[in-house]
C-alpha cells in the first residue's frame, strides 16, 4: 500500500472512531430532551425518572477503566466492536421499551457498552498516529466530537422529540452503529493485546468496577437527591472511596497488575486527569443549567434549546479541527490550556451576570461563544497532554482513565451545582422573590462556582504542567523506568 493510500486509510478510520465517540455522547444530551415525553407515556414517578439517565451513567462510569484496560490485554478493536455492538443492541431495546424497568434495564446495558466503545478510542488514536502534529490534530477531530456533540444531542433530541416521538432518539442509533461497526471491521487494523496473563487481576477488575460504579451511584443518587451532608451519601461515598483505596493497595502488591500503577505517577497523565475533573466539572453543570435557565425562565422550547447553544458548537469545531493542532504545536500544553481555560472562565462570568430576561444575542451568545472557543483551545491540549505519557501497552488504559475523570468531574460538578442552585432558589422563593428571579439568582449562583472551578483548573496548569511542555508520541517515549519521573 502507497504511503498516500496509508494516510488516507488512517484519517478515515479516525472518522469511523469519532462517529462511534459521536453517537456514545450524543446519547447523554438527546435523553434529556426527551424525559419528559418518555415521562408521561410510561408513567414514571419524577423520582424514578431521573433512573432513565442514572442506570446508563452508573454502568458507563464504573467500566470505562476496566473497558479501557481490557482494550490494551485482548485488543482495543476488538473491545471497540463488542462495545458497538453490546451498545447498538441495547439502544433497540430501548426503543421498544413499553414499561419502567425495561427502559432502565435496557439503559444500564447501553451504559454498558458506551463504555466499552469510548474507553479505547483515544488509545487507538495515538498508536494510529505516531507524528506529533498528526496526532495533535486527531486529537483535536475527537476532542470537538466528544466535547461538542453534547450541544449536537440538544438540537437533535428537540427535533426528534418534537417530529416523531421520543422512540426514534434511541432508534436513530441502529443505522449509525451498524455503518461504525461494518466500516470499522473493514478500516481499523486488529492488533492483538498484550495477553490477558499480563492483566488478568479479577480481584482488582470486581474492586475497581464497584468502587466506581458505587461511588457515581453515590453522585447522582443520594448525594443530588438528598445532599452531601445525609447520612446515606457519607455512609455509601466512604464505602466507594474505601473499595478504591482497597484497589490500589492491591494494585501495588499484585505480580499481575489489572492497572499497574506507573500511570498514575506520570507527572503529565496526573496534572492532565486533575484539570479535567475540575474544568469538566464546571462546562458540564454549565450546559445542564444553562438548558434550564433557557427553559424555566426565558421559556426557550427544546429546539430552540439546541439552537442557543449553536455558537458553542460552531466556536469548538472551527478551533478544534482547523487550528487546536497548530495552537498545541506552537505554544505547548501549558500556554494553551492557560489560554483556553481563560476564555471558559470569561464565559461563565458573562452567563454569571445575565440579567433575568436576558437578551440572547446581547448577554448570552457573547457568553456562548467565549465558551465554545475556549473548549475549542483548550480540550484537545488537555487530551494530548493526558495522552502523552502513554506507552503502546498502556494506552488503553490512558485512554480509558481520561474518559473516567471526565466522567467523574461531569458527575461531580452537576451534583454540586445543581444542589446549590437549587437550595439557594428554594430559599429566595422562600423569602418572597418571583420565581423567575429565584431560579436566575440561584442558576447564577451555580456559574459563580462554575467559574471558581475552571480557576482552580488554570491554578492546577500554573502549578503543575511545565512550561513548554508538549505532547510526544507514546511509542517514541524512553523505556519506562525514565518515564516516571518525565515532565509534563
Amino acid at each position: 500500500m502507497s504511503a498516500a493510500a496509508s494516510d488516507r486509510r488512517r484519517w478515515l478510520a479516525l472518522y469511523v472512531l469519532c462517529v462511534g465517540m459521536l453517537m456514545i455522547v450524543l446519547d447523554v444530551t438527546i435523553v434529556n430532551v426527551a424525559l419528559p415525553s418518555i415521562q408521561e407515556d410510561l408513567h414514571f414517578s419524577t423520582s424514578s425518572l431521573a433512573w432513565v439517565v442514572n442506570a446508563y451513567l452508573i454502568a458507563f462510569g464504573g467500566l470505562l477503566l476496566l473497558a479501557g484496560r481490557l482494550g490494551d490485554l485482548i485488543g482495543r478493536r476488538r473491545v471497540f466492536l463488542a462495545g458497538l455492538a453490546t451498545f447498538t443492541g441495547a439502544s433497540l431495546l430501548c426503543g421498544l421499551a413499553q414499561s419502567e424497568w425495561m427502559l432502565v434495564g435496557a439503559r444500564f446495558v447501553q451504559g454498558v457498552g458506551g463504555a466499552m466503545t469510548s474507553a479505547v478510542i483515544l488509545g487507538m488514536i495515538v498508536t494510529m498516529f505516531p507524528q506529533p502534529r498528526q496526532q495533535a490534530k486527531a486529537i483535536g477531530v475527537f476532542a470537538f466530537v466528544a466535547s461538542a456533540g453534547g450541544s449536537v444531542g440538544l438540537l437533535a433530541g428537540g427535533v426528534l422529540t418534537q417530529s416523531i416521538n421520543w422512540h426514534w432518539i434511541f432508534f436513530v442509533n441502529l443505522p449509525i452503529g451498524i455503518a461504525t461497526a461494518l466500516a470499522a471491521r473493514r478500516l481499523l487494523a486488529d492488533e492483538p493485546g498484550i495477553g490477558l496473563r499480563e492483566g488478568a487481576d479479577v480481584p482488582g477488575a470486581v474492586l475497581i468496577t464497584s468502587a466506581l460504579m458505587l461511588g457515581v451511584y453515590t453522585i447522582v443518587g443520594p448525594a443530588s437527591k438528598h445532599g452531601w451532608g445525609a447520612s446515606s451519601t457519607l455512609v455509601l461515598g466512604a464505602a466507594a472511596i474505601a473499595l478504591l483505596v482497597i484497589f490500589f493497595m492491591r494494585e501495588a502488591t499484585a505480580s499481575k497488575p489489572l492497572m499497574p500503577l506507573r500511570v498514575f505517577r506520570l507527572r503529565p497523565v496526573a496534572a492532565a486527569n486533575a484539570i479535567q475533573i475540575l474544568s469538566v466539572a464546571g462546562m458540564f453543570g454549565m450546559f445542564f443549567l444553562g438548558a434550564l435557565y433557557l427553559r424555566r425562565v426565558l421559556g426557550y422550547d427544546a429546539l430552540q434549546i439546541g439552537l442557543a447553544f449553536l455558537p458553542v458548537t460552531i466556536a469548538m469545531g472551527t478551533l478544534s479541527i482547523r487550528y487546536s493542532e497548530r495552537l498545541y504545536m506552537a505554544l505547548g500544553a501549558r500556554r494553551t490550556l492557560i489560554a483556553g481555560l481563560a476564555l471558559v472562565l470569561a464565559g461563565l462570568v458573562v452567563f454569571a451576570l445575565a440579567p433575568v430576561h436576558a437578551d440572547y444575542a446581547l448577554q448570552l451568545a457573547p457568553s456562548m461563544l467565549l465558551l465554545g472557543l475556549g473548549a475549542g483551545t483548550a480540550f484537545p491540549a488537555l487530551m494530548n497532554l493526558a495522552m502523552s505519557g502513554a506507552t503502546p501497552q498502556d494506552a488503553g488504559l490512558t485512554s480509558g482513565l481520561v474518559n473516567t475523570t471526565a466522567q467523574v468531574g461531569g458527575a461531580l460538578g452537576l451534583a454540586v451545582l445543581a444542589t446549590l442552585s437549587t437550595s439557594h432558589s428554594d430559599h429566595l422563593l422562600a423569602s418572597g422573590h418571583s420565581t423567575a428571579s429565584a431560579l436566575t439568582s440561584g442558576y447564577h449562583l451555580a456559574f459563580w462556582v462554575a467559574a471558581v472551578l475552571v480557576g482552580g483548573a488554570i491554578a492546577v496548569v500554573i502549578a503543575a504542567v511545565e512550561p513548554g511542555s508538549a505532547a510526544a508520541p507514546a511509542h517514541e517515549h524512553a523505556p519506562e523506568p525514565a518515564l516516571e519521573n518525565a515532565g509534563g
